[in-house]
């Protein structure tokens, strides 16, 4: 980032992409478009990719327009040191058993909640619709999810109040903006704990992303498979 201009880290843009994150996506894309999606595809897998692609594409467009108000166009995309694959592969072991964990510790008091999207795709399963589920969870939502929850959310929380602080507030908005899936709010705030740490570590998004995308990939074959 170029430290010597931070417009692109104002309180005006941290509340724009807010608004953007809890209220137009939600209202707008998560609401009224996915709706009319419904009425035309008629498969919650089908509509919730839909859905994906252009929740992607309003995120980074705005994210971008801010960026191109602060004349900065860096965002944490620079390469990382092979020295990290290490680091990489043990975080995401440690986010797949911390995760199970969870998963079984919560069905154990007998909280569940069904994920339309997941139900879809056993329902009917194919391989034109796990490819479709597989390119939605392990390339498209890794790779803006990270430039926002940890390029945006956790670099502008962490310079307002430090390291402690970028993490726990970036990961709660993470695990917020997973609602209504309860069950998976505590693996996502994990998930958004580990992806913000290890982008701290490296300074690079893209071992996150690479972690983010191992991880729901996973996911999605244990879901085909079950």
């Amino acid at each position: 980032m170029k430290q010597k201009n931070q417009g692109l880290w104002t309180l005006k843009s941290f509340v724009i992409m807010l608004v953007v994150t809890f209220i137009a996506v939600p209202v707008f894309i998560e609401g009224a478009l996915q709706q009319a999606l419904q009425s035309l595809f008629k498969s919650d897998l089908y509509v919730g990719t839909a859905t994906g692609f252009v929740m992607a594409a309003v995120f980074l467009s705005a994210l971008y327009w801010l960026m191109v108000q602060a004349d900065d166009r860096k965002i944490g995309f620079q390469s990382f040191s092979k020295r990290y694959w290490p680091l990489i592969l043990f975080w995401l072991l440690v986010l797949i058993l911390g995760s199970v964990a969870i998963v079984v510790l919560m069905e154990w008091f007998g909280m569940t909640y069904e994920n339309k999207k997941t139900n879809s795709l056993q329902q009917d399963l194919s391989l034109f619709s796990f490819i479709l589920a597989f390119v939605s969870a392990a390339v498209i939502s890794p790779f803006y999810e990270e430039i926002i929850y940890r390029g945006f959310f956790y670099t502008w929380l962490k310079r307002k109040g430090g390291i402690v602080f970028g993490l726990m507030g970036s990961s709660f908005i993470f695990m917020l903006v997973h609602i209504p899936t309860y069950n998976t709010l505590p693996v996502n705030f994990l998930s958004g704990l580990v992806f913000a740490w290890v982008y701290e570590k490296t300074k690079s998004l893209l071992p996150s992303m690479i972690i983010h995308a191992c991880f729901n990939g996973i996911a999605v074959i244990l879901t085909a498979a079950a």
